[in-house]
């Protein structure tokens, strides 16, 4: 019965997400919104949208270690996952945008919800300022746009806009409230299931949250990206990502954090000690690799592995806590340093050659 109600979870999740950008970008376009601003605020908002609603449900639920384990896992395997599995497909091209504006963005974000939980949780004033700088960044890029409108642009060329059984206004706002419907009957679905295994096997929700949830939630950037890389649509699979973990801090953590009343988010030691600082030295990475303008197939494969690594450690560290603290001083005293040595290096290289051709 458990297994039944994550897959069917999963499955309410992913397909409500899919409903829910495909009704909701049609209406944008056809309301004259530009594709860049579609691109970069509803897709990646539609695709972050199982882990908001996840993490709002574990919120009212008091599943609060799910709720942010589930927004710091996504980020995790948003960028390890799913660009290791599109880099896998086809090398990615890189964007000037991107390395310019979206990665410093969601850097900074990173840094600031590591900021909010200095106190060890997400306040009330934490989640508001959160929201605050979602409707903040959704400004700045229409605005963007209205500066400089791009009709070539190809965010959403993954995203059929010639189908005839969805012309009429009515069927796209029919697609947005089933979507709606589906993500939160699957976020219950997903957080009942989720807290009811772990229980039974003795993991704890946040390993859950980190792992199961995280990856579930994140199908919906996984597909896309995949098959935007797939098309040929390399830059958009990056693009998607990107947003998406932007989104998932300021809107994902930002309604979790109000959900959850005058207490707030609670922080678990592990978050605040490991799991935080391995999201935001992910996001750094992406800087010196992004900046000779591709993501190689050997990118792609070190990341798959690096997030292997990180999943067998979270999963030590519910089980066998004193195998996972032997795993996690290998990692920060050889792996680590071995990373951010070459991460500078290739930076350093990057700036020499200066920018290099999309391919």
């Amino acid at each position: 019965m458990l297994a039944a109600l994550l897959v069917g979870g999963l499955v309410g999740l992913v397909v409500g997400a899919d409903l829910l950008v495909r009704g909701a970008a049609k209406l944008a376009l056809s309301w004259g919104i530009s594709p860049l601003v579609v691109g970069l605020t509803i897709v990646s908002i539609g695709t972050s949208a199982p882990e908001i609603a996840v993490s709002v449900g574990g919120a009212f639920k008091g599943a609060t270690e799910i709720a942010i384990g589930n927004v710091v896992g996504s980020n995790i395997f948003n960028v390890l996952g799913v660009l290791g599995v599109s880099a896998l497909i086809i090398p990615l091209a890189v964007s000037v945008q991107i390395i310019r504006q979206e990665v410093p963005i969601m850097i900074g974000v990173s840094v600031l919800l590591i900021a909010s939980t200095l106190d060890g949780r997400i306040s009330t004033w934490d989640a508001l300022l959160f929201l605050a700088c979602a409707a903040g960044y959704i400004v700045f890029l229409v605005r963007q746009s209205r500066a400089s409108r791009d009709a070539e642009n190809e965010a959403l060329e993954d995203v059929p806009m010639d189908s005839e059984w969805d012309r009429h206004w009515a069927v796209r706002v029919a697609l947005v409230v089933v979507g709606l419907i589906l993500l939160v009957l699957g976020s219950n679905a997903l957080v009942g299931a989720a807290t009811e295994i772990a229980k039974s096997f003795g993991v704890s929700d946040l390993v859950i949250g980190l792992t199961i949830v995280a990856i579930g939630t994140s199908l919906p950037e996984l597909a896309t990206s995949a098959v935007a890389a797939w098309k040929g649509h390399r830059d958009l699979a990056i693009g998607n990502v990107v947003g998406s973990n932007i989104f998932n801090v300021v809107l994902c953590l930002g309604a979790s954090g109000l959900a959850a009343g005058g207490a707030g988010l609670p922080i678990a030691e592990q978050v605040l000690r490991v799991d935080l600082w391995f999201m935001l030295a992910v996001a750094m990475s992406c800087m010196p690799i992004f900046l000779g303008r591709t993501m190689g197939r050997g990118v792609g494969a070190g990341f798959l592995l690096t997030y292997a690594v990180y999943t067998v450690y979270l999963i030590l560290s519910s089980r066998d806590p004193e195998a996972a603290q032997a795993l996690g001083s290998v990692l920060l005293g050889y792996i680590l340093p071995l990373v951010v040595v070459g991460l500078i290096v290739m930076m350093v290289r990057a700036l020499v050659r200066g920018p290099q051709p999309s391919v």
